[in-house]
């Protein structure tokens, strides 16, 4: 003898849950289970049971833990905020550096002191030529 389930009204299919289905996997994937029983004892069909662990395995089917679920190696993301843009400082009057560039061609460039950007890509275009290298 069979039992037949009857939906009244305008849905005239079954919602399961994420959960439900999660179950209903997980009981298919326990050692010596069958799809078609564990589908049979659910009233699901077996190619229904057969996606959802599909789903499952693939990533498509999970549920989110809480809070006090995860795990402690479990990877997360840090916070980030981003920092509006800042203009390079000059660097103070009392310091001094040095940049010593050699060129293929046998030019060499040396810079003592703070110098600005532009200037320095003015005197780098003019050793070189305008020659990119």
């Amino acid at each position: 003898m069979t039992t037949v389930t009857i939906l009244s009204g305008p849905e005239r299919r079954r919602r399961w849950t994420t959960a439900e289905k999660l179950r209903i996997v997980e009981e298919s994937l326990a050692p010596g289970a069958s799809v078609v029983e564990v589908a049979r004892r659910h009233d699901v069909h077996r190619n229904l049971v057969t996606a959802w662990r599909r789903q499952a395995r693939t990533g498509v089917l999970v549920c989110e833990p809480g809070p006090m679920q995860r795990q402690a190696d479990e990877v997360r993301f840090a916070a980030v905020s981003i920092a509006p843009e800042r203009q390079p400082s000059a660097a103070p009057s009392g310091t001094s550096g040095a940049i010593e560039i050699e060129f293929a061609a046998g030019a060499r460039m040396r810079i003592t002191g703070a110098v600005d950007a532009a200037t320095l890509s003015a005197v780098v275009a003019a050793l070189t030529d305008g020659q990119s290298r």
